[in-house]
């Protein structure tokens, strides 16, 4: 289900891609030099739709850093939380071992001869010879 949901909404974005860089395909030239507008020494000529393109993808790349580094507390604050877990873990491990070590065996008493669990050997709960 999931791959055909991808599938629904990678293949048309796909399409209107290829449809848009076909309609796009004229060269622009892109200025990096703000002093000289004429004849500039920053420039790139590409086609419109691989500006577009790599505008849009460096601002998906942007926004991803941004929001990375936005949750750098809540990060911070898991790994914290989980050496605390890990830290409990390993103190209740060592108590559970100093409690069984210092609790002494259980000692069962023997049970009397020739009486069982329900009473004499050889009878069950209702007295019936087994």
């Amino acid at each position: 289900m999931r791959k055909f949901l991808t599938a629904l909404v990678v293949i048309p974005l796909g399409l209107l891609l290829v449809i848009f860089a076909v309609a796009n395909r004229h060269f622009v030239t892109v200025s990096f030099d703000p002093f000289m507008a004429n004849d500039p020494s920053l420039s790139v000529t590409l086609p419109l739709f691989l500006l577009l393109i790599l505008v849009a993808a460096l601002g998906v790349v942007a926004g991803g850093c941004a929001v990375w580094f936005g949750q750098r507390r809540w990060r911070r604050a898991a790994r914290r939380h989980e050496a605390d877990v890990r830290a409990a873990r390993a103190e209740l491990a060592d108590l559970r071992a100093s409690v069984a070590a210092s609790r002494p065996d259980p000692q069962r008493l023997p049970a009397p001869s020739g009486v069982g669990l329900y009473g004499p050997v050889g009878r069950d709960k209702q007295r019936a010879t087994l």
